[in-house]
């Protein structure tokens, strides 16, 4: 495993220092937008253009890594997130504020596409795995840990933006010192998306749902922990759970959807996810609170992948790799008007409304996912591929997938059919 991770190790640390610096500033912008007496509305549209700007580098930043390869890049796209992250501590603006996080969103992209990709060609058919669970648990454990930064703003405001500042700067060393020689950017084709939602209604409905409730979440669950009483400890101690929750839970769900029909599985999540939403919108403040939010983030950090391996259960092997990049593009679709959403109903129904907005979204694909179940028939269990977790970041984190085919244009290519419901 050693010998697996050594090659790839600078971009490990690198991405892990990244997200302790960048993954808190949704919790900590939207904190402040309600500090200065923005509206939830505002908030909501400042987090959607985060969301807005992921999709935008997910499509356009290669373009940008092909030009100036691998190392420029990353530096160019840390260095701008870095200067973007002191501009908040400057300015308190809630439309230049959409605009930074706006760029945020498109740097942010930009890194997770110069490692993915790197990653991508530094690991085999038989490495993806190990490579994939490391760089998942780089990415997850630093965007936990830097959630207990919001509580150094309570002697200056200005100081959690300034560590953030810091760290993603620091972040750009061990890639710059690497010797590792940078790979060439492949494309990701996207399959057209007809094509997957005949193959899938079941997976894609599921990963633009879950792109909408997560979205929702990450944009506003600070503000709903803020106005149910939470201090800024509290409140960093409560994403810091959920992020850690929805770590936990992915693999034992995993596991259960390869033995089972992976369809009940997925339903009995979103019926989960429906009942624990609903709980949280009512939840008082306390240990019960931290039970539900790890509850609800090991439910629905697992959705995506769990769509994910339906999908790949009814697609050829060639299209995986298409199939999961079109998946991404629709999660962060679903997630740009998640914030929206949860905005509009935290407006009529109060802080609640933040998670009764996730309940419809979980009760209207829960509503699918039955019909779905009652119109078609089960992958049977030996054509189902293996559960794998995926980060829910850009298309090129596909190459990754030990399901997909080998990444190399010299693979031959892959034969078979797919499995189709009579």
């Amino acid at each position: 495993m050693f010998a697996t991770i050594l090659p790839v190790r600078s971009l490990l640390v690198a991405i892990f220092v990244m997200m302790a610096g960048s993954g808190f500033l949704s919790t900590l912008i939207g904190l402040r937008l309600e500090r200065v007496g923005s509206g939830t509305m505002v908030i909501g549209l400042v987090a959607t253009a985060y969301f807005a700007g992921l999709v935008v580098g997910a499509l356009r930043a290669g373009e940008v890594v092909r030009r100036v390869g691998h190392i420029r890049a990353f530096a160019a796209f840390v260095a701008l997130l870095s200067a973007s992250t002191l501009t908040y501590a400057l300015f308190q603006q809630p439309v230049l504020w959409a605009v930074l996080r706006l760029v945020d969103g498109l740097c942010v992209a930009g890194v997770f596409i110069c490692v993915e990709s790197w990653l991508g060609d530094r690991s085999e058919a038989n490495t993806r795995g190990t490579v994939l669970a490391w760089y998942m648990v780089a990415l997850y454990s630093g965007q936990a840990l830097g959630q207990l930064i919001l509580r150094s703003g309570n002697t200056a405001p200005q100081i959690p933006f300034e560590l953030a500042s810091i760290l993603i700067s620091l972040a750009i060393i061990p890639v710059c010192l690497t010797r590792a020689t940078a790979p060439l950017l492949e494309d990701v084709a996207s399959l057209p998306l007809r094509r997957l939602f005949e193959a899938s209604p079941l997976g894609v409905a599921g990963a633009a749902i879950t792109g909408l409730l997560l979205g929702a979440f990450y944009g506003l669950a600070a503000i709903y922990a803020r106005r149910i009483g939470l201090s800024l400890a509290d409140t960093a101690t409560f994403m810091t759970t959920v992020i850690l929750g929805g770590v936990a839970l992915q693999w034992p769900l995993g596991r259960l959807s390869d033995r089972y029909d992976r369809r009940r599985v997925i339903i009995a999540c979103f019926a989960a996810t429906l009942a624990v939403s609903i709980a949280l919108a009512t939840a008082p403040t306390g240990v019960l609170l931290l039970g539900l939010g790890a509850l609800f983030g090991g439910l629905s950090f697992a959705l995506y992948p769990l769509c994910v391996a339906f999908a790949n259960d009814r697609l050829l092997p060639s299209e995986r790799v298409t199939a999961s990049g079109q998946l991404v593009l629709l999660y962060s679709t679903g997630a740009a008007l998640g914030p929206l959403g949860g905005a509009a109903a935290m407006t009529f129904a109060g802080a609640g409304g933040l998670f009764l907005f996730v309940a419809f979204a979980a009760a209207a694909m829960l509503g699918f996912g039955l019909w779905r179940l009652a119109t078609s028939a089960p992958v049977p269990g030996a054509a189902q591929q293996d559960f794998q977790i995926l980060p829910r970041t850009t298309p090129v984190a596909a190459l990754l997938d030990p399901a997909g085919p080998e990444p190399s244009s010299e693979s031959p290519p892959q034969t078979g059919e797919p499995w189709k419901s009579p």
